[in-house]
């Protein structure tokens, strides 16, 4: 018997997202740690809560990579389109809480117009997920 009898065969697209996953899960954490006990005493509350509801974007959506990742093994016929949620997932995670986060940081600037295309991302990310399932049932 070999090792592909046994285990699952590796799947680079899903290990990617899980990379990913615990890279936004972790800048995810940091930030709503840093926003909550240290952010405060250097900008104003305004900043703390766009931190705050980065971090929980963020967050979320890591999630939603780890469960787009497990959903590749579990629907095989569905993996391109989980893969393209994935990477819309993963625009969302860098470009709507990065956005917020430099607003927080930084204050007004050109970054306030990238966050509705990373939240236009998440939607696209969804939606795909959603397109997945439907096909599935096919």
């Amino acid at each position: 018997m070999n090792s592909t009898d046994t285990h699952p065969v590796a799947d680079s697209v899903a290990a990617r997202l899980m990379l990913l996953a615990g890279l936004f899960g972790a800048i995810a954490v940091s930030a709503g740690a840093y926003a909550s006990h240290g952010l405060a005493g250097v900008r104003d509350g305004h900043a703390v809560e766009l931190w705050k509801t980065a971090s929980q974007y963020q967050m979320v959506h890591a999630l939603a990579l780890l469960v787009v990742a497990m959903l590749r093994r579990v629907l095989p016929g569905q993996a391109q389109l989980l893969a393209a949620s994935g990477l819309a997932f993963a625009i969302g995670c860098v470009l709507f809480p990065g956005a917020l986060y430099a607003l927080g940081w930084y204050g007004p600037s050109a970054m306030g117009a990238v966050a509705p295309v990373g939240g236009l991302s998440f939607i696209l990310g969804w939606l795909l997920v959603g397109l997945a399932g439907l096909r599935s049932q096919r």
